[in-house]
């Protein structure tokens, strides 16, 4: 469970902050908690295919790149299934419930799946939020989600 709780914090961290070196991510998760060590770093960085990117700030960040048609992941998929504790639909919306602080990371990777007429995801520490155009859709969602989760 550690190093997945610590992949989607790191995942969390580069989805809310502009973070440009191995250094900057250290101190963050040190503050978040995580002891780890320089090789940890690296090679959690290597494991989820992490890149750096130019910001309209002139500064790089690490961030997740990738197409549309790349496969994700089993390491974000593995994450997920770690992270999530339930998932339940009512009319149109689907809820998540994931363990306390990986809410932004599960959402960010529901993103990334591109379900079918997704209208819109938010998420809260703990909780994500999926809104659908028909309670079909979510329920579709579900389903999926569910498999996803073994």
């Amino acid at each position: 469970m550690a190093r997945s709780a610590r992949q989607s914090k790191i995942l969390e961290l580069i989805s809310v902050k502009e973070i440009e070196t191995q250094d900057e991510l250290a101190r963050e998760l040190k503050n978040a908690n995580f002891d780890i060590t320089q090789a940890t770093i690296s090679r959690d960085i290597k494991e989820l295919g992490l890149t750096k990117i130019l910001t309209n700030s002139g500064r790089y960040k690490y961030a997740i790149v990738g197409s549309d048609e790349q496969q994700i992941s089993n390491k974000f998929v593995s994450i997920f299934r770690e992270a999530v504790i339930s998932v339940k639909s009512v009319l149109n919306i689907v809820v998540i419930k994931t363990l306390k602080g990986l809410g932004s990371s599960v959402c960010s990777f529901v993103d990334k799946l591109n379900l079918n007429e997704l209208i819109g995801a938010v998420n809260g520490d703990d909780t994500v939020m999926l809104i659908f155009p028909s309670a079909s859709f979510a329920s579709d969602s579900v389903t999926t989600l569910s498999d996803m989760l073994g």
